[in-house]
């Protein structure tokens, strides 16, 4: 160590050079989110063009920046943006949820629905329609993010119980098991009102279509906040992948990163639930394919798993709405078409490693 205690570079190499191999990685990485975030762009506008009566992409441009009251840029601007903002903001918030959930429990079958988050969420939102009859989304609201946490304890005690202790599949399976209880109970109490059935059938499929403008802005502070907290995250997660021990000498609170994860967990799926219902495979197929190029580095995986993940939900509805046209198939459905075969690939192709 030189006089002034900084560690002599490498021969041949200047103090603070950056290999270019490292700058050359984080350009490419760069132009990569862009890139999503352009397709992001471009399926905004045609999520917006296209549905029961599809209009030009100029006819959209036209009614977000020079509406006219037509009947087209009505449409548009009162019941397609809204559905399509909201789409966005529930992708985004489940990608990011999924990703979170296996980088803090280092399990790769972590995600929203596998552990029964989604169902103990869509169960609140079941107990306050159902048996309460509180209809305000400000409201119910509340009920999604209680039934998130208590699965989410539920999960992590049951597939932790016993000597050998959390594993991948002891929580996969405790979460499945949870989830299926979850929806048997919130089955049997809309069983118990026709109209209330009625009326949550295609929420409980997973659906963008029921929500009003009014509920995409009364849940928009509550996905907000659990996406900046979650992309908050991203050091001090990289920080605790090397252990807890490594991460409390590097200056990170281990006990306080795992509360903030689950907090943001919480809100992004008790959020993204009391919208659209429960969803599956966002969340687990996502970070999965995010991560063969961007590897386990939280700083570019949460990023890209914000962007891309919407891109799956708004591609999913879009298709729904095209292979069903003037009709639609529910979101659901189509998120567990086009997510599983994409999960099972990525499985083949890829071991699934702990994290």
């Amino acid at each position: 160590m030189s006089p002034a205690g900084v560690i002599e570079a490498a021969p041949g190499r200047r103090p603070g050079h950056v290999p270019p191999r490292r700058t050359g990685r984080a350009a490419a990485l760069s132009a990569g989110l862009l890139a999503g975030l352009g397709v992001l762009v471009l399926l905004t506008l045609v999520g917006i063009a296209v549905g029961s009566r599809s209009v030009p992409l100029s006819t959209v441009v036209d009614a977000l920046t020079a509406p006219d009251g037509s009947t087209d840029h009505t449409v548009i601007r009162e019941l397609r943006v809204p559905r399509t903002l909201l789409g966005l903001g529930v992708g985004a918030a489940l990608g990011l949820a999924g990703a979170l959930m296996q980088s803090l429990t280092r399990n790769p079958l972590a995600d929203p629905g596998l552990l029964g988050i989604n169902y103990g969420a869509a169960l609140g939102v079941t107990v306050a329609l159902g048996l309460l009859g509180l209809s305000d989304p400000a409201v119910y609201v509340w009920f999604a993010f209680a039934g998130a946490a208590l699965s989410a304890v539920l999960a992590y005690a049951l597939g932790s119980a016993g000597r050998s202790g959390a594993s991948p599949v002891r929580l996969a399976l405790a979460g499945v098991a949870l989830g299926m209880v979850f929806h048997a109970a919130a089955s049997a109490i809309l069983r118990m009102d026709v109209a209330t059935f009625d009326r949550m059938r295609f929420w409980l499929t997973g659906s963008l279509a029921g929500p009003t403008p009014d509920i995409a802005v009364r849940l928009a502070p509550f996905l907000i906040a659990g996406l900046v907290l979650g992309l908050l995250l991203a050091g001090p997660l990289n920080a605790l992948a090397l252990g807890d021990d490594a991460g409390r000498s590097l200056g990170v609170g281990v006990g306080r990163t795992r509360v903030l994860t689950a907090v943001a967990v919480t809100l992004l799926c008790g959020a993204a639930t009391a919208a659209a219902g429960p969803l599956w495979f966002v969340g687990l197929a996502v970070p999965h394919a995010v991560r063969t190029f961007t590897g386990p580095d939280q700083r570019w995986l949460l990023p890209y798993t914000v962007v891309l993940s919407p891109v799956v939900l708004l591609g999913s509805d879009i298709l729904g709405r095209v292979i069903a046209a003037p009709g639609e198939v529910q979101v659901g459905i189509m998120c567990a078409v086009v997510g599983a075969p994409v999960f099972i690939l990525l499985a083949r192709r890829r071991r699934l490693a702990a994290l």
